[in-house]
């Protein structure tokens, strides 16, 4: 191996307007032949998670990042040799025996280890980036990619995500030469910890997270403990619980990581991906457009009826049928007698440009955070071909696999709160659109029908719209007319 044969694979746009990324996977370890387009990290963007492939065939021989940091655009992930030798084996840890008779070779692998270490970092005077464990949910197993099974070499262990060995509480020693990775590092200054006063657990005398939150725990004057695992605040659907905050809840003598505060009261999380993407846009959204919202109870009976009828018909047995497909055509149609709703407002140019089609957005609670991909061009879509689209963006989206262009120009936005079992909200535009239709749950309810009262299936929904667009009269028509079709379909066939 030679100087001139090592490539740096770099984080690159994946055509997404990317300027950061955080890491939440390394898909490779030290050793690894690679060939070109072989997926070497995932990343997770504004919207989505992404695998970036390799660019060069070549066998891995550093990894200058770890999962949970958020590194820009450009900043090298890992180095390649691509003359196809195999990468240095890490020697094997030498007797505790051997190493108290030759200390002079322990301090220089010590040096040596430190240094690599240090490289990796980068210069101090660069900013921060957030680190590995800083609140950051745990990263799962990795699963084999489709299409490239099992590596031939057999099982490696991850080298950044092998968990360091614990010894015994009398054999932890403070160390005079520090030993710890980057991530580490970082979380020891974020949380104003000396390194030289935090007990080294890890092989051969490396501080871990571990040991760093411990320390951080023993400056407050209390002994690290445990993490039992057990309890549940949130609920396990729950999108936006971060991990073991539930157990946090129950018993505040656990910290499971390093966001629980000193009087272990709160726990704080940092605010990246697509939480931040979506603050950013949600208070952009609130503070530009005046919000006006209406609502209006009504009868569903007749759109379940539908969607009853559909999903025992066998032509559509291969398609997920749900009331937000018939909800969303109905919009649709009420659209198509309202066009002036289907605008937004450009300030720069001080024009409202009214759009001739209609890129549906359909909004969507994921683990990572809402998104909304869009259906493009949505007003020439069938009822079959709403349906599809719309499983098909949820599928998406619970994968993390929706691109930012499904999260582009969109031009209205359903939500549909129903499913969480609440009758109705006041939702908040996404920016760029002119309004967001709400849908509350479909419960049964009492309902004067020919001046009989009958058991009906009700619903509340609930239109949030832009006042610079869409005056209170053309806001109240848009509601009317969806709830006109949604509470008598054969309208759809008039009006559509």
């Amino acid at each position: 191996m030679n100087a001139s044969s090592i490539v740096t694979i770099a984080l690159t746009d994946p055509g997404e307007g990317l300027t950061e990324a955080e890491i939440l996977e390394i898909k490779v370890a030290v050793g690894d032949r690679l060939e070109i387009n072989d997926p070497v990290v995932e990343v997770e963007t504004a919207k989505s998670a992404v695998e970036l492939p390799s660019h060069v065939a070549g066998t891995v021989v550093e990894i200058l990042v770890a999962v949970g940091e958020e590194v820009p655009v450009g900043a090298p992930l890992m180095r390649v040799d691509t003359t196809g030798g195999t990468a240095p084996s890490p020697a094997p840890a030498a007797p505790a025996a051997a190493a108290e008779a030759d200390p002079s070779a322990a301090e220089l692998s010590a040096q040596a280890t430190e240094q690599a270490a240090e490289q990796a970092e980068g210069q101090t005077e660069q900013p921060d980036a957030p680190s590995e464990g800083e609140g950051a949910p745990a990263a799962q197993e990795p699963k084999n990619l489709v299409g490239y099974g099992e590596r031939a070499t057999g099982t490696r262990r991850r080298r950044r995500r092998a968990q360091p060995a614990q010894p015994a509480a009398e054999q932890q020693v403070p160390i005079d030469r520090i030993l710890a990775k980057p991530p580490v590092r970082k979380l020891a200054r974020d949380l104003g910890i000396a390194l030289h006063d935090v007990l080294a657990t890890g092989p051969e005398g490396t501080v871990t997270r571990q040991d760093v939150l411990n320390a951080q725990q023993r400056s407050y004057g209390a002994e690290p403990a445990a993490h039992d695992g057990a309890g549940a605040y949130f609920p396990e659907e729950s999108p936006q619980a971060p991990e073991h905050l539930g157990d946090v809840m129950k018993t505040t003598r656990d910290q499971p990581f390093s966001g629980v505060t000193s009087d272990e009261r709160t726990t704080r999380v940092p605010i990246r991906s697509v939480r931040k993407r979506t603050a950013e846009a949600m208070v952009a959204s609130a503070f530009t457009a005046p919000h006006v919202t209406v609502f209006n109870e009504i009868d569903m009976t007749g759109v379940t009826r539908i969607v009853s009828q559909l999903r025992a018909s066998r032509e559509w047995a291969d398609v997920k049928v749900s009331p937000l497909a018939v909800i969303a055509k109905a919009l649709l149609v009420a659209i198509r007698r309202n066009p002036e709703v289907n605008a937004s407002w450009d300030e720069d140019a001080q024009e409202i440009v009214y759009k001739h089609y209609v890129n549906l957005g359909i909004a969507a609670a994921t683990p990572r955070g809402l998104i909304v991909p869009n259906l493009k061009d949505a007003h020439l879509m069938t009822l079959r071909e709403l349906a599809e689209g719309i499983g098909e963006l949820a599928r998406t989206a619970r994968a993390g696999r929706t691109s930012l262009r499904d999260t582009r120009d969109g031009t209205i936005t359903i939500t549909n709160y129903g499913v969480f079992d609440i009758d109705s909200g006041t939702p908040i535009l996404n920016p760029g659109e002119s309004a967001i239709l709400g849908v509350g749950a479909i419960k049964e309810k009492p309902w004067v029908v020919d001046g009989r009262i009958e058991p009906r299936r009700v619903a509340t929904l609930s239109l949030s719209f832009d006042h610079r667009l869409i005056d209170g009269a053309l806001g109240a028509e848009l509601l009317r007319d969806v709830s006109a079709v949604l509470e008598d379909p054969s309208l759809g066939l008039v009006w559509g």
